[in-house]
C-alpha cells in the first residue's frame, strides 16, 4: 500500500510537520527573552521586588522552551538532504550562506550569552546579567531575521542569477537578503512572536489571578501582559494589512486563493465566510460584504481585482486549505484586538484584576496565539504551492528520488518521537506555570506598564465615558 502513495505529499507533510512543531518554540522564545529583559530592565530602574520574583518565575520556562525550540530545529536540516536534495542542490549558494549567517550570528549570540542569563547573575553583577539577558534577546530576534530572509526569498526571488549547473546564485547579496517581501514578513512574524508570548504570559497572569486576586506577583504580570496585548494587536492587523498589499504586488495567485476569487472583477465582495467550489470555480454559501474586498487590497472600493481565472490550474494553490487558514488568523486577530481594547476600558474602571469574566477570557485566549501563527504559516506556505521557489521552480521538481515507503516510515518515527519528547518538555512547562508564583510586596511606584500608566489612563479617562477609576 504504501508504494502506491505519493512521496513528495509524504515529504510534505514531514515538513509541515516538523516546522509546525518547531515553529511553536522559537516564537515564544523570541517573545519571552524581549520579556525578560524589559521585566529586568524595570527591575534595576526600580529596584522593587515583584520585577526580580516575575524574572525568576519565567527563567526556567524559558529555558525549556529555549531548549526545545533548538532541538526541534534540528530534524529540518536533515530533511532538506534526504527529502528534498535538489531543492538543496539548486539553492544552496543563496540559502546556504543565509542559513550559515544565522548560526554564526544569532546562534553564536544567544549560546554565548545564555549561561550567564541563567546562571550569572550572582556572579557577574546585575548590569551585566543584563546585558546578558538584552544579548539573548537580541540573538533570538537576529535569528528570526535570517530565517525569515530565507523563507522570503523562496517567495520573492531576487537578487540572483542561473548557472550552468541549472543552480541559483547570488549577484547581489542585498537584493538576496532584503528581498521584497522580507521587510513585511519579518515585522509580522516579530509581532506575532510578541503577541503570542505576552497572550502566555497574560493567561498565566490571569490562572493565578483567579486563584489569588492579591497575589502582586500575579497582578503585574496580568497588568504587563494586557498592556502588551492592547498595544500589539493593532500593530499586527496594521503590519498584516501591509503585508497583504506586498503579497497581491508579488504573488497574486495567493491573494486571489485565501480571499476566494475565482474572477477577476471590479468591486469585489469580500467572502467572511463561504465553501470555495474549485471544480465549478465560484464560492457557494457565501457570506460577502459588498467592496470591501477591493477595498482591503488596494484600498480602493472600486478597484478591480485578479482572480484565480488569470492563472493556470495547475499553478493554484490548495484553495480550501489557503482559505480557511488565513480566516481562522483573521479571526483570531480580531479577538486578540477585542481582549487589548477590553482590558484598557477595565483597567480605566479600576476593575482590571476585579473582572473574572476578562480573566477567563485571556486564560482561553492564551494558547491561540499558537493557532494563529500556525494558520498564517499554513497561509504562506500553501500559498506558495505548487512551487518551492515561487514562479521558479516547482515543489514536484524539488523533491529527492526516495520512495514512498522510506519517507512513510521516517514520517511515522518522527511523529511519535516528537510527540513523546516535546509533549513532556510541554507538559513540564505547564506545570512550571501552574505554580503559584511568591507574592511580592506591592510596588510603591507607578511604572510605565506594570501599574497601568498614569499618563495612558488619564488619556482613556477622555476616550472612554464613565466613573474614574
Amino acid at each position: 500500500m504504501l508504494e502506491s502513495m505519493d512521496p513528495v505529499l509524504l515529504a510534505r507533510i514531514q515538513f509541515a510537520f516538523t516546522v509546525s512543531f518547531h515553529i511553536i518554540f522559537p516564537a515564544t522564545s523570541i517573545g519571552l527573552a524581549s520579556f525578560l529583559a524589559f521585566v529586568q530592565w524595570r527591575w534595576l530602574r526600580t529596584r522593587e521586588e515583584v520585577f526580580l520574583t516575575l524574572f525568576d518565575f519565567w527563567i526556567k520556562p524559558f529555558a525549556v522552551i529555549f531548549g526545545m525550540g533548538v532541538v526541534s530545529g534540528l530534524m529540518m536540516s536533515y530533511e532538506f538532504g534526504t527529502n528534498w536534495s535538489v531543492f538543496s542542490d539548486k539553492t544552496g549558494p543563496v540559502l546556504g550562506p543565509l542559513i550559515g549567517y544565522e548560526v554564526m550570528t544569532a546562534f553564536f549570540i544567544e549560546a554565548g550569552f545564555l549561561g550567564v542569563m541563567l546562571f550569572g547573575r550572582d556572579k557577574v553583577g546585575p548590569r551585566l546579567h543584563f546585558f546578558a539577558t538584552l544579548m539573548v534577546a537580541a540573538g533570538t530576534l537576529m535569528s528570526a531575521f535570517w530565517i525569515l530572509s530565507v523563507n522570503s526569498w523562496m517567495q520573492t526571488p531576487t537578487g540572483y542569477s542561473m548557472n550552468e549547473a541549472g543552480q541559483f546564485v547570488p549577484e547581489d547579496w542585498l537584493k538576496v537578503i532584503f528581498n521584497p517581501s522580507f521587510p513585511y514578513r519579518f515585522v509580522h512574524m516579530a509581532f506575532a512572536a510578541y503577541l503570542t508570548t505576552a497572550l502566555v504570559v497574560g493567561a498565566t497572569g490571569a490562572f493565578h489571578l483567579l486563584r489569588d486576586r492579591q497575589n502582586q506577583t500575579a497582578r503585574v504580570m496580568f497588568s504587563m501582559a494586557m498592556w502588551f496585548v492592547a498595544i500589539l494587536a493593532p500593530l499586527q492587523i496594521l503590519a498584516g494589512d501591509q503585508h497583504g498589499l506586498n503579497t497581491y504586488e508579488h504573488q497574486p495567485a495567493k491573494i486571489a486563493a485565501l480571499e476566494g476569487h475565482f474572477e477577476s472583477q471590479a468591486a469585489a465582495p469580500f467572502y467572511v465566510v463561504g465553501w470555495p467550489d474549485v471544480e465549478e470555480g465560484k464560492m457557494e454559501y457565501a457570506l460577502a460584504i459588498p467592496y470591501l474586498g477591493s477595498f482591503i487590497l488596494t484600498h480602493d472600493f472600486n478597484a478591480e481585482i485578479t482572480g484565480l481565472d488569470a492563472f493556470p490550474r495547475e499553478d493554484w494553490p490548495n484553495v480550501h486549505i489557503v482559505f480557511w487558514s488565513f480566516r481562522i488568523m483573521v479571526g483570531l486577530g480580531l479577538l486578540f484586538l477585542g481582549l487589548g481594547v477590553w482590558s484598557l476600558v477595565q483597567r480605566y474602571r479600576g476593575r482590571l484584576y476585579d473582572s473574572p469574566l476578562l480573566a477567563w477570557s485571556a486564560l482561553l485566549l492564551g494558547p491561540t496565539g499558537y493557532i494563529a501563527v500556525l494558520s498564517g504559516w499554513i497561509t504562506t506556505e500553501v500559498g506558495r504551492q505548487p512551487y518551492t521557489v515561487y514562479g521558479l521552480l516547482r515543489t514536484a521538481e524539488s523533491a529527492s528520488p526516495v520512495a514512498a515507503p522510506a519517507v512513510a516510515t521516517s514520517l511515522a518515527v518522527i511523529v511519535v518521537v516528537y510527540l513523546f519528547i516535546f509533549g513532556l518538555g510541554t507538559y513540564y512547562t505547564v506545570r512550571l506555570l501552574a505554580k503559584v508564583p511568591p507574592d511580592s510586596p506591592e510596588p510603591q511606584t507607578r511604572g510605565l506598564l506594570d501599574q497601568g500608566g498614569a499618563r495612558a489612563v488619564r488619556i482613556l479617562r477622555l476616550l472612554i465615558p464613565g466613573r474614574g477609576a
